[in-house]
């Protein structure tokens, strides 16, 4: 789910696919992440668009690329886990799709697409920005590259709430990391300062994800009242001051 940089191999997920797809995309958390992200790409009109080059990059187990192979379009998913595009390419046998998986890292992507879908991976990575630089690179001109990454101001919001003071005052560092915990979350602040730099993009959507789910007191609530959980997140996600504190951010940009 990473690409690979000169200097240090990024986080990937060999072995623990299955733990992956149990703990994140088995669990209200993933589903609801996936739903939101699935419902601001419709909005904003690409799902229903003529049949378009999509890269799903760092595509996972391939859920994304999947939304947009049963809508239609000609869809490639790129990972650096081999373990993760098998799952990928067998889910996508079981459900009759036709989605070119490749195993590899960003920089092995040459084409040129309409859409990059670029969703959980950036705070896996330990650089981040060049990687951003990297897609740009191979989204075609009047394109979109969809970014959505692990919020560092909601992260701290929420450990500050769960009273986990000591913390927040190491920076968010703990002495063992765990697999599945984001290595490196952003800071929406400053993705947003370096996207308004660069020429020739324009950032057509922000929405917060999560911005209800991850600090509800009662956790039986984010299973018994989904539906209705889901309808508020819609809601708000793309309100202030609701949408700052979205476990995960949104941003669309297109490529003038």
């Amino acid at each position: 789910m990473t690409v690979k940089t000169s200097k240090q191999t990024d986080h990937g997920f060999d072995g623990i696919s299955d733990k992956f797809a149990k703990n994140i995309y088995g669990t209200t958390k993933g589903q609801l992440r996936h739903a939101l992200l699935c419902h601001h790409l419709t909005s904003l009109g690409f799902v229903d668009k003529a049949p378009m080059q999509v890269l799903d990059s760092g595509c996972g187990l391939g859920h994304m690329a999947e939304f947009f192979a049963h809508a239609g379009h000609d869809v490639h998913g790129i990972d650096i886990s081999s373990e993760s595009i098998t799952y990928a390419r067998q889910a996508a046998v079981n459900q009759h799709l036709n989605i070119d998986y490749t195993i590899g890292s960003l920089q092995s992507v040459t084409r040129q697409y309409d859409l990059i879908i670029n969703h959980a991976v950036l705070e896996w990575l330990h650089e981040p920005y060049e990687a951003i630089n990297l897609l740009l690179k191979q989204v075609n001109t009047g394109g979109h590259l969809s970014l959505s990454f692990f919020n560092k101001e909601a992260l701290t919001f929420g450990n500050l709430v769960y009273g986990n003071f000591d913390y927040v005052k190491s920076g968010l560092k703990v002495k063992k990391k765990v697999r599945l915990n984001p290595q490196q979350p952003l800071s929406v602040k400053a993705v947003i300062t370096y996207l308004n730099n660069l020429s020739h993009i324009e950032v057509v959507h922000q929405a917060g994800i999560r911005c209800i789910h991850d600090y509800m007191r009662d956790l039986e609530h984010q299973t018994i009242h989904y539906e209705a959980l889901l309808d508020a997140e819609i809601k708000y996600s793309t309100q202030s001051p609701y949408m700052w504190l979205g476990k995960y951010f949104h941003i669309v940009l297109r490529k003038i």
